[in-house]
């Protein structure tokens, strides 16, 4: 990145690099509505708590490692957040950093009048 770069253009740089890998943006898309995308568990509120790794990784098909890297690919950009319960980590959006990146991909993007 150029060093002129803001810190707001290296947040969404961030974001969107997380986003561009399918099987994350799929799961994020997933995350939005947990309750239809994925079973009741065991431990942990799917809305409250988040959605158990085991449960992500059931459903998207991939390993568990492979999919705790990309959770934490999401994790560092800012779009989920993660809480452990038992042995488990439990993932869920952060709804305000996901407002906040839409505002500023709005806000970079749009063409000066």
């Amino acid at each position: 990145m150029p060093k002129s770069t803001t810190a707001q253009e290296k947040r969404l740089h961030e974001a969107l690099n997380a986003l561009s890998n399918r099987h994350r943006f799929t799961i994020l898309i997933w995350l939005t509505d947990p309750q239809k995308h994925f079973p009741p568990q065991q431990d942990g509120d799917l809305v409250e708590d988040g959605v158990c790794v085991g449960v992500i990784t059931e459903k998207i098909g991939l390993s568990q490692p492979t999919v705790t890297t990309h959770m934490q690919a999401l994790a560092n950009a800012g779009l989920v957040t993660s809480r452990k319960i038992k042995n488990w980590v439990y993932y869920k959006l952060d709804d305000a950093a996901i407002e906040c990146f839409l505002g500023d991909l709005g806000q970079v993007l749009r063409r000066p009048r």
